[in-house]
């Protein structure tokens, strides 16, 4: 259930819903902020959580994988304009607001005046949106021309300005988020999330390995579960030879071996090379991961990559996370929030269900005595 409203209207027709708030009405506007607004909440919350877990034994560290998904953001395609473009439409929201402002002092009736201050409203939000897109645009300058393309071309939607137009899994581009998970494989519990505006996973590794080790708290810094995860499986978008470099003292990294490219000899025959073979100018790190990528143990403890981002992926999915109700990466990553905690709960309902309850009430100690 996405929408504020209706969750409201629940609260007070539906017994369920109506047991969970205590017979007391919610304000569908209370509902809307507390999903957009609070982004640490939502941080402390998984912390406790996952460390909740992990006090009772029901998870371990053993072997973590992480994937990306990309979501539908709530930003339309013809909303991706050029600097001139913004610009121009700047200076007409500019005089909307100058316009609206006027007409609304020269109107002395009460009911024109709240229907000027709606207008007054919407024109203002539509020039910070402008500004934000005309913020946002070296931003998209720099990594387009990283990629090969040219800065003059870059694009920034005035609708959502922290929305980047990414390729998604059926090959079209779209405006979108990247949501990466990271994922416990033998519990499936998401023990680390990240939501960002870039469409490549390639520098996404190491952050993700720091967040799940360590967690700031009240006081100090403490790690979310005491340990570093043995084994991080990610799939071939995500190895960059220096992340591997810089998680390489905390976890073993399971990724697929590009293949190399082809070489030809003096007499221009094709060389062949084993992509597993280490290369002069590769680190210790890396030699130790395409060694360690050669051997079965390796390829079988891969296969569970698939089995457990795949699964989480789609259980977000199913569950509703298809496009953004809202806009703005920082209340994007409220939204996933409540999703990975979602998804926790329905784990501790089947590893600790004692946690929350389950299996100790008078039914359960009957049945015991019985």
């Amino acid at each position: 259930m996405g929408s504020g409203r209706e969750v409201a209207r629940l609260s007070q027709d539906h017994d369920a819903y109506r047991w969970i708030c205590g017979g007391v009405s919610v304000n569908y506007h209370a509902l809307n902020d507390f999903r957009a607004g609070n982004e640490a909440l939502m941080e402390e919350l998984l912390t406790d959580n996952v460390a909740a877990l992990a006090a009772a034994g029901a998870i371990s560290l053993e072997r973590v994988a992480q994937d990306g998904m990309r979501v539908r953001a709530d930003a339309g395609a013809a909303s991706f304009r050029r600097q001139a473009s913004l610009q121009e439409h700047l200076s007409e929201a500019g005089a909307l607001v100058q316009t609206t402002k006027q007409q609304a002092q020269a109107d002395p009736g009460q009911a024109q005046r709240k229907a000027q201050a709606a207008k007054l409203r919407a024109a203002q939000e539509r020039e910070e949106r402008i500004r934000a897109a005309l913020e946002q645009l070296p931003e998209v300058a720099a990594a387009k021309k990283r990629n090969g393309g040219k800065a003059e071309e870059a694009r920034a939607s005035t609708t959502d300005a922290d929305a980047r137009v990414m390729k998604m899994g059926d090959g079209g581009f779209r405006p979108a988020f990247n949501v990466q998970f990271a994922t416990t494989c033998e519990e499936q519990v998401i023990v680390g999330v990240a939501v960002l505006n870039a469409g490549s996973d390639m520098a996404q590794l190491a952050p993700m390995v720091e967040q799940v080790e360590q967690v700031e708290q009240v006081e100090q810094v403490e790690q979310r579960l005491g340990q570093s995860p043995g084994q991080w499986l990610v799939d071939g978008g995500f190895p960059a030879h220096e992340q591997i470099d810089a998680v390489a003292h905390r976890t073993e990294v399971y990724a697929p071996v590009p293949e190399p490219r082809p070489k030809k000899d003096a007499q221009g025959n094709e060389v062949q090379r084993d992509k597993h073979e280490p290369k002069p100018a590769d680190s210790e790190a890396l030699a130790q991961w395409r060694q360690r990528m050669a051997q079965p143990e390796a390829r079988e403890i891969y296969k569970q990559r698939a089995a457990t981002a795949e699964c989480v992926n789609a259980q977000a999915r199913n569950r509703g996370l298809l496009r953004m109700p809202v806009r703005g990466l920082a209340r994007v990553r409220c939204v996933v929030g409540l999703f990975v905690l979602a998804h926790n709960l329905m784990r501790i309902a089947r590893l600790a269900p004692q946690l929350i309850g389950w299996g100790i009430g008078a039914k359960t100690i009957y049945s015991q005595v019985a």
